[in-house]
């Protein structure tokens, strides 16, 4: 929109909706090769731009200087991410198009056929921070279950934003979708984001994918339905059982593969009846994680920075983690539904009566046996892409994609009934 700084943030967001709302109901009509076509345009576009889109993002980091190391990491594109990037989109496309879908169909007594049919859910609101991937992901998904978006990054990706949001719109106008059909807001003024939340009526849906700040300032304020990411405050536990070189492994991955994704875990808990206690938190010091536990505890050894009680609550998104010893796992289940997100949790165990108990009772939207919790991403669930990772309990739960962005319709096909 030109000429954007003469409008309030309420006209600029009613403008952008009454766009998109034109652009959803083209979408839900479009044939999944369709789509899919446009994907596969805007990821050669995409990659046809990567120069442009590096350049970008090397100014972003050049302007990061105050953000942490792991806040840099989310932030930084190379070739290999942008090739991941286009390679996510590419994948959306060849995924199962949800929408059309039959749930479930009845035949009533009086011969009314009734189906329920996914459908797409219209307009959806995205505010981000950070990572600059996520602009890609969401579009392609949106797109793909046939939905509109409105995009809103956070300020510190404002210039790969744009060049990734530029070059997916110039793909899908190559073939013949909608312009509209992704929009980038223009403005990183906050109120923008405050105009998005009252926009009730232009969005059907907000979905925040950032820190605790902006997740609670969207669920306090938004007007719109929100279907919330929250933060990962992340176990693992390690039974008296577990076979030791493979806690090791998973501990190590689940904390240090990348430290600044969601799935990275947080709190590490070991049962004391595990064998080898020490050797597993000197594992994970060698490998550069600080690690925090009580330093009374004569069994892991004098070897941890002290623990304070706002740790146990503590998504790092670093190279640290917090240990604690537990009587097995009873006080496991304990300690994670007294601190734990209901994001992403694992046990490591070989006592498969135990693991099914902690699955089963873990309120988590990911639960996981002799698993790294870094395996919480759309991709390695075979989604394809997410758009976050959902901790409520309505709606969507876990990695959402495609199927997470469809709600449904009752179709009823008749012969002439009345009620009478």
């Amino acid at each position: 929109m030109a000429h954007t700084e003469a409008v309030t943030p309420e006209a600029l967001i009613a403008a952008m909706g009454a766009r998109a709302r034109s652009a959803a109901r083209t979408l839900a009509t479009l044939d999944s090769s369709v789509k899919a076509a446009g994907l596969r345009a805007a990821a050669t576009a995409i990659r046809r731009d990567a120069a442009a889109i590096l350049a970008a993002n090397a100014q972003d980091m050049a302007d990061a200087t105050a953000l942490s190391t792991a806040l840099r990491d989310r932030l930084l594109l190379d070739e290999k991410r942008l090739e991941g990037m286009a390679a996510g989109v590419e994948a959306v496309a060849a995924l199962p198009d949800p929408v059309g879908r039959v749930i479930d169909a009845s035949e009533r007594p009086n011969g009314l056929r009734l189906s329920r049919v996914r459908v797409p859910i219209g307009v959806i609101g995205i505010v981000y921070e950070s990572r600059p991937n996520v602009t890609a992901d969401a579009a392609a998904l949106t797109v793909m279950s046939g939905n509109a978006a409105i995009l809103r990054g956070g300020s510190e990706a404002m210039n790969s934003n744009r060049a990734i949001h530029r070059a997916f719109a110039a793909g899908l106008a190559t073939a013949g979708l909608p312009a509209d059909a992704v929009q980038l807001v223009p403005t990183q003024d906050r109120a923008a984001v405050g105009a998005m939340l009252a926009a009730d009526g232009v969005l059907d849906l907000v979905i925040p994918r950032g820190g605790k700040g902006l997740v609670a300032r969207v669920q306090a304020d938004a007007r719109v339905p929100v279907l919330a990411h929250l933060d990962g405050n992340n176990h693992v536990y390690v039974d008296g059982s577990a076979n030791p070189a493979m806690a090791q492994a998973v501990v190590i991955d689940a904390k240090l593969r990348r430290t600044g994704v969601c799935g990275a875990m947080e709190t590490l808990l070991i049962d004391r009846a595990f064998a080898q206690p020490v050797e597993l938190v000197q594992a994970l010091q060698a490998a550069g994680c600080e690690v925090r536990g009580d330093p009374v505890e004569a069994s892991i050894g004098p070897i941890v920075a002290s623990v304070s009680d706002a740790d146990w609550d503590t998504e790092y998104l670093d190279a640290i983690a917090a240990v604690a010893l537990v009587d097995g796992v009873e006080e496991a289940l304990a300690h994670i539904a007294r601190h734990g997100s209901h994001h992403t949790d694992a046990i490591v165990t070989e006592d498969a009566v135990v693991a099914e108990r902690f699955l089963a009772e873990v309120d988590s939207a990911i639960v996981l046996w002799n698993a790294s919790t870094q395996f919480a991403d759309g991709g390695e669930f075979g989604l394809g892409a997410e758009i976050g990772i959902a901790t409520g309990r309505l709606h969507a739960r876990g990695p959402v994609a495609l199927e997470g962005l469809t709600t449904y319709k009752w179709i009823g096909r008749g012969t002439g009934q009345v009620r009478g």
